[in-house]
């Protein structure tokens, strides 16, 4: 289904079908439109949107093992695995050992990979922009708090579940 359609069927899911579906079906949807409209602006830079999760990360901690690469991106190694891989063979990163640590591998920025951070940064703003456009600064405030909320609730809640001994993944 081409974007526009999915969008639209979206909008009609919500504004008609099931207005009053569970609150993370609708956190859930914004989210995959948002990473949509960012797809199809790094697709004209050659930069899929896998490659610009790992990006971010190493934009804000170069030098990162793949282990905990995988970690910061929520995706299991080998998937970072073979990110690193497509992302070495574009020129964008580098992985070698630390002298001293023979044991793990370490990813680092490129100057190519380093250069895309002012070029790529500036589309996923765009869809921010575009994402609350028509909305007063005051209601996304709001939203953005209350959005942390919800992540600090369901942190506590973790964490007391681990206290009382349950498997937490």
């Amino acid at each position: 289904m081409p974007d526009t359609e999915h969008t639209q069927h979206l909008l009609h899911h919500w504004r008609e079908a099931v207005p009053q579906d569970r609150l993370a079906h609708l956190i859930r949807d914004v989210a995959r439109a948002q990473m949509r409209a960012l797809q199809n602006r790094l697709a004209a830079h050659s930069v899929s949107f896998g490659h610009w999760t790992f990006l971010r990360i190493l934009w804000i901690q170069d030098g990162l093992t793949q282990r905990e690469l995988s970690d910061l991106a929520g995706v299991m190694e080998p998937t970072t695995f073979s990110a690193v891989k497509a992302m070495e063979s574009m020129g964008l990163v580098e992985r070698r050992q630390l002298a001293g640590n023979r044991k793990n591998m370490h990813v680092f920025l490129s100057p190519a990979g380093r250069s895309l951070e002012k070029v790529l940064v500036p589309l996923a703003e765009d869809v921010n922009r575009t994402s609350v456009r028509g909305i007063p600064e005051r209601s996304v405030a709001i939203v953005r708090k209350s959005l942390l909320l919800m992540i600090e609730n369901l942190a506590e809640e973790e964490a007391s579940l681990e206290r009382q001994g349950h498997s937490v993944k």
